[in-house]
């Protein structure tokens, strides 16, 4: 009987075996041989594992092979009706919007949260770029089986707001260059858009989004910066020379009008002087008049006159 009762319980521990083989056999002995593609099934694996009891709404995080150490993987079960009407406010660094919606059309599905730290530039190399943080993933697959293996990937899409990736760790970009947002999508497509204030990126779909800045822009050279001292210092000479230009210009300025107000006022002095002599000299050239003394007065007493007085009483016959 003890025979029969361990032989029946290796048999119902058969199929776990069988599932960590499996999944052993998933994940190649050379990491270097894993594409981004087969990473995604790889995480969607550990991430499923992770559902013991499964709640909605709440994120359980999942363990990765430890020959992707340092990749983190989270799943979240919700309903298909519930994140169309209510979104999800906080899933890690994600914010889902009112308005999401799957295709094709499941009652649940699951929500795969990938992190791959410093593994970004391994499985999503981008040449002339420097990341300035890890590069991060939303995934999602039907969830009405969550024990059935290679499950469905979804395609979710945002209506009206974006979904909204806030990065907390970034790294300083170097002076002179601009962060910017990239974007993977699930067909090896990358695009670049703004990054909006607080270091948010923003997309409409699922995939896999970092924070990268070029790593090809120009340094000054030494000869350059020579040349623009000396172009410093000469501008500075410019400048000087310009600004005693602008004072002898002003000290000439102010020389000139004032020998022109003293030019002014000798020619009106000069113009009274004329008037003052020709005033004398019509003076002296009328005829004087002798002065006379009558009683206590004196007054001018003209030496001739032109008609002489004649009496009365000599018209008289």
């Amino acid at each position: 009987m003890r025979v029969g009762t361990s032989f029946l319980a290796l048999l119902s521990l058969l199929p776990l075996l069988l599932s960590l083989q499996f999944s052993s056999a998933q994940l190649p002995a050379d990491t270097d041989n894993i594409s981004s593609r087969t990473l995604d099934a790889i995480l969607q694996d550990c991430a499923f594992k992770a559902f013991l009891r499964p709640k909605t709404g709440v994120p359980y995080d999942g363990k990765v092979p430890r020959s992707l150490n340092g990749i983190r993987v989270s799943a979240m079960r919700l309903r298909s009706g519930s994140l169309r009407t209510r979104g999800v406010e906080s899933y890690k660094e994600f914010q889902i919007p009112i308005g999401v919606f799957e295709q094709p059309y499941v009652e649940r599905l699951v929500f795969v949260y990938h992190n791959l730290g410093n593994w970004s530039e391994k499985f999503y190399p981008l040449p002339g770029y420097i990341y300035l943080a890890p590069v991060l993933g939303l995934m999602s697959y039907s969830g009405a089986n969550l024990s059935d293996s290679e499950l469905p990937e979804l395609d979710i899409r945002a209506s009206d707001k974006p979904i909204l990736i806030k990065f907390p760790h970034v790294e300083s970009a170097p002076l002179g260059s601009v962060p910017t947002c990239v974007y993977f999508d699930l067909h090896g497509s990358v695009q670049f858009d703004i990054l909006l204030h607080g270091n948010v990126c923003s997309t409409f779909q699922q995939g896999h989004l970092s924070i990268v800045v070029e790593s090809n822009a120009p340094s000054p050279a030494p000869a350059a910066v020579a040349v623009a001292a000396d172009v410093g210092r000469s501008g500075s000479g410019r400048n000087n020379s310009m600004v005693w230009i602008i004072v002898a210009s002003l000290v000439g300025g102010c020389f000139l009008l004032i020998m022109l107000s003293l030019l002014v006022a000798k020619v009106r002095r000069t113009r009274q002087g004329m008037k003052i002599q020709q005033l004398e000299w019509a003076a002296e050239s009328n005829e004087t008049l002798q002065i006379a003394s009558i009683g206590g007065t004196k007054a001018p007493l003209a030496i001739g006159t032109r008609t002489r007085p004649t009496i009365e009483n000599d018209y008289i016959p």
